[in-house]
């Protein structure tokens, strides 16, 4: 895809988040069955029920803004991300500290999102998307109440039994 608009940007950036989020609704069932803290295996499925709600807030954004269209493309950072947690999987025997590791993993994840949503409602604002910016608003809300969330149970249970 070439860029050389803003709008060129702003479209090139919803696509790579798009994908983003349909990677992310493939792992997350992984990370809950690899976690072995029932707080965080919900936490884990809690989010995927989030996600699933931001990819239908970004359908909603494309269908009320007729002159975004979203791109075919693979968000390559969330597919390394991914793996990082995938690799936290294979090389971390099940338990406390495996958890503490899905934890560090998921919160790479949300940073990257929380990065991405403010980028995208800073372009939306000055392309003048006002719905796309409080659609994608509400979303960086969600991203960031998730990474508080993981910090609340790292902090207070799983990295203390991991200890």
């Amino acid at each position: 895809m070439s860029i050389k608009t803003l709008k060129d940007l702003f479209i090139h950036a919803l696509s790579d988040v798009y994908s983003a989020e349909k990677q992310i609704t493939k792992a997350l069932p992984k990370l809950a069955r690899a976690a072995s803290s029932e707080d965080l295996a919900n936490a884990f499925k809690a989010h995927l029920e989030e996600t699933q709600g931001q990819i239908e807030r970004l359908d909603k954004l494309v269908e009320n803004t007729p002159e975004v269209r979203i791109k075919r493309i693979k968000c390559l950072a969330m597919e390394g991300l991914i793996e990082e947690g995938q690799e936290v999987i294979d090389s971390v025997e099940a338990g406390a500290v495996r958890d503490a590791g899905l934890i560090a993993a998921a919160q790479k994840v949300e940073h990257y999102e929380i990065a991405t949503y403010g980028t995208l409602c800073a372009l939306a604002e000055q392309l003048g998307y006002t719905t796309a910016k409080k659609l994608l608003g509400e979303t960086l809300e969600e991203e960031k109440s998730t990474d508080s969330k993981l910090t609340l149970l790292a902090e207070k249970k799983v990295n203390q039994k991991a200890a």
